[in-house]
């Protein structure tokens, strides 16, 4: 029934309807006609109240235009109309609304036309400069021999339209009470229509908007319930995927923000798309500021956009190695590989690696291996050319042969030690020489310690004391701190002149997080080192006087292994030294060791 009864009162409103708007076309008809007439009337009217009135100009002076285009535009104000002053010619000399000079002639137009037959001439057409319809009268106006021509009044018949108005809105009236009755049944219909379609429609913009928790909340059956199931539906499948999409995302976020190498990716057009943190480390640059820049604003680091370019105008990959200063020397291994997309080129990927660490570890190695041909060299070529002098009967002499043997054993004794310190820091480094922690003793430790070295350095009339708390404990693997302040003592007195000190101390210091530590302290009334060496003293085979060290049967390792069994053990090693006055080794090592997870 409901459909039928909305068909029906659909119906009848249109018959209504229909009977209304002939009515009213046919009024407005007549209206318009009558209304039109009556301007026309009173216009010509007006021209004859101009006529009588207006103080007409000399319409061939100089200043005819000015004069009749001011005036035109005083009595337009006045009678609420476009006034217009044309001569026999049909040339425009005055306007109110447009100048002059610019307009074409007018002899040709209607009401002109008919205004030199008559005396008055009416026309409606529509107008390019004021583009709307006008109403025209035009009448012959002779004024002496100062004017003979037309005036032109014109209106809009906007007025027309305005009455015409008026009397739609009195039929409207009529219209509305006998639409009441049709409007209240059809807007309970319409309303149940169009009430959840605006709810969906409220909805799908909201979605529109990527709020993906919008959901329509409509419990119906009919068609604009299946509307709005489906609606739901695509909500939580648009939630679904977009919480993938951004779970991705994190992900790649998180891989970028987290890997050690630098990515640093270039677009087609030589703008930086995208700079991780590792990048942006490396190059000392930011992403947000780089972001949508062109790369050669890394002008900096010359060598590196040199390297770029290249790669963007070959679009092939590249494997290059490259020194930047930031401020120091960095050495980046840049690799690079075009991205392409559906076969289009998209720019260029590059991959940046720090392999400063690894060529100095390079460089190190080198030079070890040079270091240890060269220590390894020097014993062997003594040993064996005393061992051929003696072979080949050179000497006979019983002295001179025991002295030969003697070097020769010395020379192998060196190797051994310098074969044996090479293992052992080759232990250390490779991370074989795990520590065996326990309490030490510090006091006992030391008396230990100076016991062993007591005779070397008796004999050098070296006096040897040590300054350590009784209640002093630290943890740590006591060998490795037997063979750590054995090298330091051992060091400290190679290089104290006859009848001078050596002496050992310890001190437990609070940190300010809480930690304790000892600092120890070697020191010697040596010759001292260097300011120049300090730096390079805990190097591999580095000697501060290489003579010296030879002859007191040194290899050179004993501070690198002093340096990477302090470490070890988690502290720290640095020396002080004068030249003349002496040398101090300083330690701080933890009281208590870390257990490793």
């Amino acid at each position: 029934m409901r459909p039928f009864r909305v068909r029906l009162t659909l119906i009848l409103m249109f018959l209504i309807g229909i009977s209304m708007i002939g009515a009213g076309f046919t009024m407005a008809h007549l209206f318009k006609d009558s209304h039109i007439t009556a301007l026309e009337e009173n216009m010509s009217r007006e021209i004859s109240l101009l006529e009588a009135t207006l103080d007409f100009h000399d319409m061939n002076a100089p200043d005819a235009y000015t004069y009749y285009t001011e005036q035109s535009r005083n009595l337009a104000k006045l009678t609420n109309s476009r006034v217009t002053f044309i001569t026999k010619s049909g040339r425009v000399i005055g306007d109110s609304e447009k100048d002059p000079l610019l307009m074409d002639n007018h002899s040709t137009r209607e009401e002109e036309v008919i205004a030199a037959k008559e005396g008055v001439g009416r026309a409606i057409r529509y107008s390019d400069t004021l583009d709307r319809k006008m109403l025209y009268v035009a009448a012959t106006v002779t004024s002496g021999q100062a004017f003979d021509g037309y005036i032109r009044l014109s209106m809009g018949i906007d007025t027309v339209d305005e009455g015409l108005t008026r009397a739609w809105m009195i039929m409207a009236g009529g219209l509305v009470l006998l639409f009441v009755a049709a409007t209240l049944v059809s807007y309970k219909v319409a309303s149940s229509m169009t009430s959840p379609l605006e709810q969906i429609t409220r909805v799908a913009r909201r979605i529109t908007d990527l709020d993906y928790d919008a959901r329509v909340r409509m419990k119906r059956k009919d068609e604009i319930g299946q509307l709005a199931t489906a609606i739901n539906v695509m909500a939580d499948s648009l939630q679904a995927q977009l919480k993938t999409i951004r779970d991705n995302e994190d992900l790649l976020q998180s891989v970028l923000d987290n890997m050690t190498g630098g990515i640093f990716m270039v677009n087609a057009e030589g703008e930086v798309a995208l700079l991780n943190r590792a990048a942006e480390k490396m190059l000392d640059v930011d992403n947000s500021e780089m972001a949508g820049r062109s790369y050669l604003e890394l002008k900096h680091h010359y060598e590196l956009t040199r390297l770029v370019e290249e790669g963007l105008s070959r679009k092939e990959a590249i494997h290059e190695e490259r020194s930047i200063y930031n401020p120091s020397e960095r050495i980046l291994r840049l690799d690079g590989v075009p991205m392409t997309q559906d076969g289009s080129y998209r720019g260029m990927l590059f991959l940046l690696q720090e392999v400063t660490d690894i060529r100095r570890l390079e460089k190190m190695r080198s030079e070890f291996v040079a270091n240890v041909s060269h220590e390894l060299k020097t014993p062997v070529a003594a040993v064996k050319g005393f061992a051929e002098t003696l072979l080949g009967g050179g000497v006979t002499d019983e002295k001179t042969a025991n002295s030969f043997l003697q070097i020769i054993y010395d020379e192998n004794e060196r190797l051994n030690r310098l074969i044996g310190d090479i293992l052992e820091l080759s232990k250390i480094e490779s991370k074989r020489a795990p520590l065996d922690c326990s309490p030490v003793h510090l006091s006992t430790f030391f008396d230990s310690v100076l016991e062993t070295m007591s005779k070397v350095a008796e004999k050098k009339k070296i006096s040897l004391s040590a300054e350590i708390p009784q209640e002093l404990f630290i943890e740590g693997d006591e060998d490795k701190l037997r063979q750590i302040f054995m090298n330091l003592l051992s060091n400290a007195i190679n290089y104290t002149h006859d009848g001078g000190n050596v002496r050992v101390s310890a001190v437990n210091i609070q940190k300010e997080d809480g930690s304790e530590s000892i600092v120890f302290r070697v020191t010697d009334t040596g010759m001292g080192i260097p300011r120049k060496d300090l730096p390079r003293i805990f190097e591999r085979f580095y000697r501060v006087d290489k003579a010296r060290s030879r002859g007191s049967g040194g290899t050179g390792l004993g501070l690198s292994i002093v340096k990477h069994l302090v470490e070890l053990h988690r502290g720290a090693i640095s020396v002080e030294s004068n030249l003349g006055i002496g040398t101090t080794f300083i330690l701080e090592l933890p009281l208590l060791q870390e257990d490793e997870m």
